[in-house]
């Protein structure tokens, strides 16, 4: 007999129904359905947005602040396995019953209203943050920044991660067009942090244009490696000898950096202590990123989807190389540039398998397998039809001391999650 599905698992089920597309960028409607429900956060508010880094950066902020005693906000996307993933209270994953409730008061609320799956989860979101008397919400961009659902809300401080091509049927195929949407998200006269370290001159246009405050990596804030620690440098503060961030690879330090320029502009509203930025560096993580899952062979699972995400994978490797030979089980969906992606680990993989994630937006696995080739040169490529026997069939072709990397996809790495969670 099939489990019944949880009143949770039914409006999601219902929001992925309610309206005719999946994303719909514009503030409009859901700024109607703000104003009905009276949503006007009394507490600080940082938004994230960027092409890359936005998790590892939401993680960093998380985690200080969470250290310096803060009641913390949440809030994330896509998610991996649960729902509840994507909102989080005092560290906490929300529970079923609070999304629910959320969603039943937007739903009255909306009156006539279309709201897409992302709108719906947005409000919920803030819904339950204000509900739940946090001291500070952080919120991450779904898609692009300025006619983003996170944008209807106001940001004490906003960070762009990184600008690079993605999603470019919504943003454009341009750097320049990409950076003035991220830039949506940054406001008149308030903290305007960005981590790219040559950034679009659009962003900084727009910066201008508005009278944000602009604070940019290599000017206004930078880290710097000194051997086993790093120091952060900004505009009125200098934290020595920080332990390197939990999360590897090198581009972490300008994650980590951007969410303590963030802390430092907002220092009069939400002062932290050197010890909660120590605490919360050694602290923050976020699954699917660089994450390993077992040993001997090591494998690890990345949702790198991008080819700027796909080339700090590549240095994440390097900086921690293999013993033996890297394996590499790749799912991608139809919509990103593969060929791109690939390339960009072509000197870091020692042999391919290629997948179709579990997705009506996958790419086929043989479609997949022939880009590899091009890109690579690869003289084999394996074909399989899904992500676990793919992975088994790497577990099978490995020694010991290789490493198998999985990635690709969201949809790639919670189908290995997913299948560890249910052998527990």
């Amino acid at each position: 007999m099939a489990d019944t599905p949880s009143a949770l698992d039914a409006w999601l089920a219902r929001l992925e129904q309610l309206h005719p597309s999946t994303i719909e960028l514009g503030l409009d409607r859901v700024r109607r359905v703000k104003d009905a429900l009276g949503l006007a956060p009394a507490f600080p508010l940082i938004v994230v947005g960027g092409t890359n880094g936005k998790g590892s950066t939401c993680a960093y902020l998380e985690a200080v602040l969470g250290a310096a005693g803060y009641r913390t906000g949440l809030y994330t996307s896509p998610h991996l396995l649960r729902y509840n993933e994507r909102v989080r209270i005092a560290g906490r994953e929300a529970d079923d019953a609070d999304l629910v409730a959320a969603f039943e008061r937007i739903d009255v609320a909306r009156g006539d209203t279309s709201l897409t799956y992302f709108e719906f989860g947005t409000l919920g979101a803030m819904l339950q943050f204000i509900d739940a008397g946090v001291d500070v919400a952080i919120l991450e961009v779904g898609l692009g920044g300025r006619l983003d659902a996170v944008n209807v809300f106001d940001a004490d401080a906003a960070i762009v991660t990184s600008v690079d091509l993605d999603h470019i049927e919504y943003l454009g195929d341009t750097r320049e067009q990409i950076g003035f949407e991220k830039a949506g998200i940054y406001r008149a006269g308030r903290p305007a942090i960005c981590a790219d370290p040559v950034p679009p001159a659009s962003l900084l246009e727009q910066a201008g244009r508005i009278g944000a405050g602009l604070r940019c990596y290599g000017r206004e804030f930078a880290a710097r490696r000194e051997g086993g620690r790093w120091r952060y440098e900004g505009v009125d503060a200098t934290w020595p000898a920080l332990p390197l961030p939990a999360m590897p690879g090198p581009f972490q330090l300008r994650n980590a950096a951007a969410a303590l320029a963030a802390l430092e502009a907002l220092a009069a509203r939400l002062p932290v202590g050197e010890a909660a930025i120590r605490a919360g560096l050694a602290e923050a993580r976020v699954a699917g990123r660089f994450q390993r899952v077992a040993c001997a062979p090591e494998v690890i699972l990345d949702v790198a989807h991008n080819p700027e995400a796909a080339r700090a994978l590549a240095a994440a490797l390097r900086e921690q190389p293999a013993k033996g030979r890297t394996l590499a089980v790749v799912g991608m969906l139809a919509d990103k540039d593969a060929a791109g992606v690939v390339a960009a680990l072509r000197d870091a993989i020692d042999a391919w398998w290629a997948c179709t994630p579990d997705s009506p937006r996958a790419r086929d696995a043989a479609t997949l397998a022939a880009i590899v080739r091009d890109a690579t040169g690869a003289a084999e490529v394996s074909v399989q039809p899904d992500v676990w026997r793919a992975l088994a069939e790497a577990r099978g072709a490995a020694r010991e001391d290789d490493r198998i990397l999985v990635f690709g996809s969201f949809y790639t790495v919670a189908a290995v999650l997913d299948h560890a969670a249910t052998q527990q």
